[in-house]
């Protein structure tokens, strides 16, 4: 029965991080299809850039939402806090809620990078490298406008915070925050080109927002 438990709170994770929110909300709100502009992505970033801070600061925040909820599903099960198991099961419904958001099923499999959900995720996971990692993605963003640039190095920052600086002793944990820093420079291959040829878009981190 705690089988049939656990792959149902799995789908249910994928089905969360599957919510569409920029396309949704560019759809039925802008009449605009994401996807169809600026780097392709149904990204919180992409979002910005295309529609600005109003449909932006949304999309974000519930993308975020999405990787948090999908972790605290493991509350629903009969596993005991703290336990490998519990922490094994929050890392599989939020793996499984990151691939939702990457390839949604409700519209076509084509999603964003899952940089917001994967703060969502960790935000849970580790709070406290959570944080330190969330000083290096805005250190960088301040003092570049890149947010690709922020994302990269915010990525390679959590295994190092997380098991060199706090000293995680989980080894599922540790697998984890290497392939989330691995994840974060595959998806963003294109804008790592885009950099080295100086040719990436920065933000307007104080821009008034588009409408």
């Amino acid at each position: 029965m705690e089988t049939i438990t656990v792959f149902t709170l799995i789908f249910g994770a994928y089905l969360l991080g599957s919510i569409p929110t920029a396309v949704w909300l560019g759809k039925r709100f802008y009449g605009i299809d994401v996807r169809e502009f600026g780097s392709g992505n149904a990204g919180a970033t992409n979002t910005f850039r295309i529609l600005g801070k109003r449909a932006g600061v949304p999309v974000l925040a519930i993308d975020i939402i999405k990787g948090s909820v999908a972790v605290l599903l493991a509350y629903l099960s009969t596993y005991q806090y703290g336990t490998n198991q519990f922490v094994n099961l929050q890392l599989a419904l939020g793996i499984s809620a990151l691939i939702g958001h990457v390839f949604p099923i409700f519209v076509g499999f084509r999603g964003g990078k899952g940089v917001a959900t994967i703060l969502g995720i960790v935000m849970c996971l580790t709070p406290i490298t959570s944080a330190l990692v969330l000083l290096v993605f805005l250190t960088i963003l301040i003092s570049t406008r890149y947010v690709s640039l922020s994302s990269i190095l915010a990525g390679i920052s959590y295994p190092i915070f997380l098991n060199l600086v706090l000293k995680n002793e989980n080894q599922t944990l540790l697998t984890f925050s290497v392939l989330v820093a691995i994840l974060l420079i595959i998806t963003h291959k294109k804008n790592i080109t885009r950099l080295l040829k100086k040719e990436e878009a920065r933000v307007e981190l104080f821009a008034s927002s588009k409408n």
